[in-house]
């Protein structure tokens, strides 16, 4: 059965005394779709996901779910469900129990709920551990079930608040790429809060870019990532460097930029710098610069290792940096 799993927000906003968290915000999130709300800490996207899970009052505009208004409803009559950052399991309950524990508010009977969570410890592969206490668990294997367990509540709505933040780099890598699997089979909206970049990147059908308590900018992330539509998206974003032109800033890829110690390239737009760092990453290495003109930050240039290796740079020397007139987007 398709699940009718859009999410809209209208004029939505919260207050807390005179501080503004959420602005009035308008956002669409389509039937089955994965969206991540992605901005730095204080720009609203934690708060706009408590006030869709029902943990935090709404204090301006409406909440609409399936085409059902769920601005004022309880949280556990939303369809909504909420994955938290620290996972929230019961100590003293096994796996198993954890997972079944909403369907024993519920008063179903210990067989039916046995059942229905040892289906989802399946689905996310944790079945060999049951029995277990979470303690005993690694935080990969935690997660795993705090989702079993968002999921026995049957959402139309999974709700995601920073879920990867606690894991290592390797095993934060391996479970995004599980987010997606099991967010693309269960087949609805699953919405997604994180600070990071790559993060979303990875996960996101659609991407949601906060500051300040607006949405800057949303889109796919292609379009967010090749199309910045303001400085802030450009610069927290990353890999774009803003730089100033006589018709205001535009927008320029890290790895579009092009490094030489003498003459420009013909037909390219140039400026000059100065280097200030050289950080090897292993698959290119970052040139940082000073801009001559004072009027522009730092810039970032990431070259393939062999064209470095072609031409080494060492921090103090004073570089042009290219463009093709086609590589720079203006922002608004």
């Amino acid at each position: 059965m398709v699940v009718d799993s859009r999410l809209v927000l209208t004029a939505l906003e919260k207050r807390y005394g005179e501080t503004v968290a959420v602005a009035g915000i308008d956002l669409s999130i389509p039937s089955g779709s994965y969206c991540c709300l992605l901005g730095p800490s204080g720009c609203g996207k934690t708060s706009t996901l408590r006030m869709i899970a029902g943990h935090e009052s709404v204090s301006g505009g409406q909440i609409l779910l399936g085409g059902k208004y769920i601005t004022d409803s309880p949280a556990a009559e939303r369809g909504t469900a909420m994955m938290f950052q620290s996972y929230a399991l019961f100590p003293h309950l096994s796996v198993l129990d954890n997972v079944a524990f909403s369907w024993k508010m519920r008063g179903k009977a210990v067989a039916e709920r046995h059942a229905r969570a040892k289906e989802l410890l399946e689905l996310v592969a944790m079945t060999p551990y049951l029995a277990r206490l979470p303690g005993e668990l690694s935080g990969g294997q935690q997660q795993r079930v705090a989702l079993a367990r968002a999921l026995m509540t049957e959402p139309r709505v999974l709700l995601l608040d920073e879920p990867l933040s606690a894991l290592d780099p390797f095993l934060r890598v391996q479970m995004r790429a599980e987010l997606k699997r099991w967010q693309q089979e269960l087949g609805f909206s699953f919405v997604h809060v994180t600070h990071s970049q790559e993060e979303a990147m990875a996960l996101a059908d659609q991407i949601v870019v906060m500051n300040h308590g607006r949405i800057e900018q949303t889109g796919s992330p292609r379009e967010v990532f090749n199309r910045p539509r303001s400085e802030f998206v450009a610069r927290f974003i990353g890999a774009h460097n803003v730089i100033a032109t006589g018709d205001g800033n535009v927008a320029v890829r890290s790895d579009r930029l092009r490094l030489q110690r003498g003459a420009s390239t013909p037909g390219h737009d140039t400026r000059r710098a100065s280097v200030r760092a050289v950080e090897y990453q292993g698959t290119h290495v970052q040139v940082s610069l000073t801009p001559t003109d004072a009027a522009d930050a730092p810039w970032v240039v990431t070259l393939p290792d062999e064209h470095f290796d072609a031409q080494p740079l060492q921090p103090g020397e004073a570089v042009v940096v290219s463009w093709a007139p086609h590589e720079a987007h203006a922002l608004a």
